[in-house]
């Protein structure tokens, strides 16, 4: 028996010299996280400020009245969202639109991957042995779809590329499926037939993590699936400005290339919203495929962010260059909006400019001031500053259709460039001088204010 009690004992102590752990409480250990600044993101050290008007309230508003809050550290967009970056998530949502469609008829004609024709966009699964053993089970067992695409479960073959010159459709399914994708002939003018961008709607999920936080709720009542359509509304330009002739602007300042480096606007709340959950599956779609771990989500800013981040660093500025005035030393404004009695080319710009335009704060951010309003995920209540919390503070009410937007425009005067100006727009809206910045959240608690190590 004494044998056999040391044979277990020598076993186990084997067992806990080849864990490395020599018996000891280690802890379970997560994968190694390196912190990865994103793209055109900078980091913005996480720290205390004084929230609110520290000058007169001109214009009567009694919204922002003083409270010292804290945010944590967070990665910030340098610039505005641009017409080129938006052009990129419009691009993906169409080309997944069209292989969906073109897979979808190869379905219905009975063709298999690999069969010529529209054969050659069939869904992957659609030839034997094409399918890893989880998507056979996921097809099995749940059907086609999924929480957030009909065809969920069903792999494109993005290998083959999308052919766009008809003279090349390489059969008359595939016409018929392109036919349908484009604006009806009636709707043709000038000899150009362009893609029905009623067409490109963009589906995701989200889960209301505060609500099922609170009420303890089933996990399943709080997922939230959105579906809208994600193309910009280019007829702001016409309709935000009565008696006034704006059609360049309606017809080129989104697609022609001439404009890539300016801040998309036309974009709702809810169209800003996609786009980040959209960068998210996308920068995690790419890490994935090199086994990599998820990054944070992309989102956008909440109102304390954002007035953290356009000051600076700088404790009651009026701007995010200080102020009190707009102009710097040499007399040249400090950002684009609407100076003197509306002199919109005073500042050396008629509508926006370029996002990389006039000089940065202190925290390396453009146009936080003036060029286009951004969203911010925050709902508007005058009087949220009373009951906000003092740590990261947002008010975020579902069933308030009312949005912050931040930091002025173009076409509004100096008193909406204050980093402290408060104004709202319905998250369904879409104006020519409303745009959008994301944030990512930073991972870890060592860098703030006082304390930038990373």
């Amino acid at each position: 028996m004494r044998k056999f009690i040391s044979l277990i004992a020598v076993l186990a102590l084997l067992y806990s010299c080849g864990r490395g752990d020599r018996g000891q409480l280690v802890g379970a250990k997560g994968e190694k996280w390196n912190p990865e600044k994103p793209l055109g993101m900078t980091l913005i050290p996480g720290g205390s400020f004084i929230m609110g008007k520290a000058d007169d309230d001109l214009a009567g508003k009694k919204d922002a009245p003083l409270k010292t809050v804290t945010v944590r550290s967070f990665y910030m967009d340098e610039t505005e969202i641009t017409n080129a970056e938006y052009r990129q998530f419009v691009n993906y949502v169409r080309d997944s639109v069209v292989r969906t469609e073109l897979a979808i008829m190869a379905e219905n004609m009975g063709e298999t991957s690999g069969s010529g024709g529209i054969g050659d966009y069939a869904f992957m699964d659609s030839e034997e042995g094409e399918m890893t053993p989880y998507e056979e089970y996921m097809l099995n067992t749940y059907g086609q779809g999924g929480p957030s695409d009909t065809y969920a479960n069903r792999r494109l073959n993005k290998d083959i590329d999308i052919v766009w010159d008809t003279e090349d459709y390489p059969d008359v399914n595939y016409a018929e499926v392109m036919d349908m994708l484009y604006i009806p002939m009636e709707e043709v003018y000038n000899g150009q037939r362009t893609l029905d961008v009623d067409k490109l709607k963009f589906t995701y999920t989200w889960m209301d993590v505060q609500g099922a936080a609170k009420a303890q709720g089933n996990r399943r009542d709080y997922i939230k699936t959105e579906e809208l359509n994600i193309y910009p509304d280019t007829t702001v330009w016409i309709r935000d400005f009565n008696y006034s002739y704006n059609e360049p602007m309606h017809n080129d300042y989104f697609w022609h290339s001439a404009f890539d480096d300016y801040p998309v606007v036309g974009v709702s709340w809810k169209q800003a919203r996609a786009f980040a959950q959209w960068r998210t599956l996308y920068h995690n779609y790419y890490r994935r495929e090199k086994g990599d771990h998820n990054v944070p989500s992309y989102r956008i800013p909440t109102e304390g962010e954002w007035e953290y981040a356009a000051r600076g660093g700088l404790e009651g500025a009026t701007y995010p260059w200080g102020g009190p005035y707009t102009k710097n030393d040499r007399g040249c404004f400090m950002a684009n909006f609407k100076p003197l009695r509306g002199d919109y080319a005073a500042d050396q710009a008629l509508y926006t400019v370029e996002a990389k335009s006039y000089e940065p704060n202190d925290y390396g951010l453009y146009n936080m001031a003036g060029n286009v309003s951004e969203w911010v995920n925050s709902s508007y209540d005058p009087a949220s500053y009373l009951y906000m919390s003092t740590m990261n503070p947002t008010v975020d009410n579902p069933d308030d259709m009312r949005k912050v937007i931040r930091g002025g425009s173009w076409k509004d005067v100096a008193y909406f460039l204050q980093v402290s100006s408060r104004d709202y727009e319905y998250a369904d809206s879409a104006r020519s001088y409303i745009g959008f910045r994301t944030v990512q959240d930073y991972l870890g608690t060592d860098v703030t204010l006082n304390q930038t190590t990373k």
